[in-house]
């Protein structure tokens, strides 16, 4: 979980039933509705929402500053989650876990 920070939550493209989770694309386009276009007409994701692969799962990166600064949008991403069965993990979780296996 090297490309996540504590303060981050991972939306795994995995159901809980262990099926992964189609469309193929679907982190990104996730990613892509909180996303802008700038002046040279080209997307930029938001610093708070970033698709990502984590050990070969398409995933999206949720910062948790995301829930004081947009609680609706963070909601929503949480909500999507939930209503596709998908994994929610905690990267301090994940990482505290990660330490203590391998001391």
């Amino acid at each position: 979980m090297s490309s996540t920070r504590p303060s981050e939550i991972i939306i795994r493209g995995v159901t809980t039933a262990g099926r992964t989770f189609r469309p193929s694309d679907w982190s990104d386009r996730l990613s892509g509705v909180l996303s802008t276009f700038g002046a040279d007409h080209r997307m930029s994701y938001s610093p708070y929402v970033r698709p990502v692969t984590i050990e070969g799962v398409r995933c999206v990166v949720v910062d948790k500053k995301l829930q004081e600064i947009e609680p609706t949008a963070y909601n929503f991403l949480l909500s999507f989650a939930r209503d596709n069965d998908l994994q929610i993990v905690d990267a301090a979780k994940e990482s505290s876990e990660a330490s203590s296996q391998t001391g």
